[in-house]
């Protein structure tokens, strides 16, 4: 039986596939920024955001679909403990490229695995990425290569598309960077014998 993915990131799906995970999408439809308004008017960090939406979407798919196993997943930066939402424009993406120019931040990369509506494994990580010192024209240059919809929908620089060119230097596994630790994902889908 297939694992569902709930997730519309085509990056995720490419990464299972690339791991020889048998999947189909079902997107949970989670309005994410509702979600993160409320956790952050709680007091939430970027870390309790990342888990808290992957267990959400997780959670709503795998109570539709019994007896299938369900994977959430999320991504956020986080800035000197200050999350980094996507962009809702192009001139957005340009001001937190601006924002995290020259800094170090952390790209935090949740995933859960839900059955029956209930959490049954989930797992962080955490990786640490230092931007180069870039000037205007060159973040303006890196943006320009990326499409409106690319850059509202996954965020400011994407590693698998020339992403890498931003860095000084990224200390982290590659795919949870993309967005799903696949390797902690593949050691516990083992261990169910699925």
């Amino acid at each position: 039986m297939k694992i569902i993915l709930a997730s519309k990131s085509g990056v995720r799906k490419q990464i299972l596939d690339n791991h020889n995970i048998d999947n189909e999408v079902i997107v949970s439809n989670v309005d994410e920024e509702e979600v993160k308004q409320s956790l952050l008017a709680e007091g939430a960090n970027p870390l309790d955001i990342s888990k808290n939406l992957a267990e959400i979407k997780s959670i709503r798919v795998s109570s539709k679909h019994p007896d299938r196993i369900v994977i959430g997943a999320d991504s956020v930066i986080s800035l000197n403990e200050e999350l980094i939402n996507k962009p809702n424009s192009r001139e957005e993406a340009y001001t937190i490229l601006k924002k995290l120019n020259n800094l170090k931040h952390y790209l935090i990369s949740s995933v859960c695995i839900s059955k029956n509506g209930a959490m049954i494994w989930n797992h962080t990580d955490s990786s640490e990425l230092k931007m180069k010192n870039l000037t205007d024209d060159e973040l303006l240059k890196y943006l320009s290569k990326i499409e409106t919809k690319t850059l509202l929908d996954y965020g400011v620089y994407q590693i698998e598309a020339g992403g890498l060119e931003l860095f000084e230097y990224v200390k982290g596994d590659k795919n949870s960077i993309m967005g799903l630790p696949v390797k902690e994902i593949s050691n516990y889908i083992k261990q169910l014998k699925i």
